[in-house]
């Protein structure tokens, strides 16, 4: 299953399509993890497959493998001093009030979340770790529903669907942190979360220039974007307005 689902591969990097539903790593009650399944990615290595970063259980999309110790320890270093951009993709409920904008909400762990099953954040302005996202509507249908492209330049635990429930707008399946607010209804519109790590770009590790991966939308998600009239082909969706690139003006980042 790991193996079909591979993007992209070369001596220093796999890149997979993550499914919706299965766990980057293992934890208690998760017995079926990608960490658990690594040694069917060597194809032919001598090394096993090292993971440098994860996504949540429920969030599909790019998932970046380090093939050997030196490519782990770059792309590590990498996502460390932010030289790696991040594209995710969201359908919300509702429809944020500025078109596009930055939230900056610092995030700390709930206390007792994992007594109650699982992690969990919440805003904490004082003892929380400084937490940043910039989004962009990319379409909506009224006001009932929105897709968003969400730039996080900070890596916290939910990030994406504490902010997007912090702006009113819960991320479509997100009961965690949107409740009963998270759910439209409707045929063709599924309950499941609508948060896609849709594009990954960083310098490569060998060496030769940009590492630059997409991922299509999972099934539950084109049929949700087919439902509310969006276009998953409208390239204003990817990179081309994201505010943390390079602006040739300054030569330093835009929001910096």
């Amino acid at each position: 299953m790991l193996r079909d689902r591979v993007l992209y591969r070369d001596d220093w990097i796999i890149a997979l399509d993550k499914p919706a539903g299965l766990a980057v790593q293992g934890g208690e009650k998760t017995a079926r993890h990608i960490d658990g399944m690594l040694d069917a990615l060597r194809f032919g290595a001598a090394e096993r497959p090292r993971l440098v970063h994860r996504l949540d259980r429920d969030t599909s999309g790019v998932l970046v493998l380090a093939r050997n110790a030196r490519a782990a320890r770059e792309i590590a270093a990498g996502f460390r001093g932010k030289d790696v951009t991040k594209l995710y993709w969201a359908a919300v409920v509702g429809v944020p009030r500025e078109a596009r904008g930055i939230v900056d909400l610092a995030l700390a762990k709930r206390a007792g979340a994992a007594r109650a099953g699982g992690e969990a954040m919440v805003a904490d302005a004082e003892g929380g770790q400084r937490a940043v996202t910039a989004y962009r509507v990319v379409d909506q249908t009224g006001n009932r529903a929105a897709w968003l492209a969400l730039w996080p330049r900070t890596g916290r635990t939910h990030q994406l669907r504490v902010h997007c429930a912090a702006i009113g707008t819960p991320i479509l399946g997100d009961g965690k942190y949107g409740g009963a607010d998270a759910h439209l209804g409707g045929e063709g519109i599924s309950d499941r979360l609508h948060l896609h790590a849709r594009r990954l770009v960083m310098p490569h590790p060998g060496g030769s220039g940009v590492f630059d991966v997409t991922a299509p939308l999972p099934e539950h998600m084109r049929q949700t974007w087919k439902a509310l009239g969006f276009d998953p082909k409208q390239r204003a969706a990817d990179d081309t307005d994201n505010p943390w690139s390079e602006d040739p003006r300054r030569g330093r980042r835009r929001n910096e």
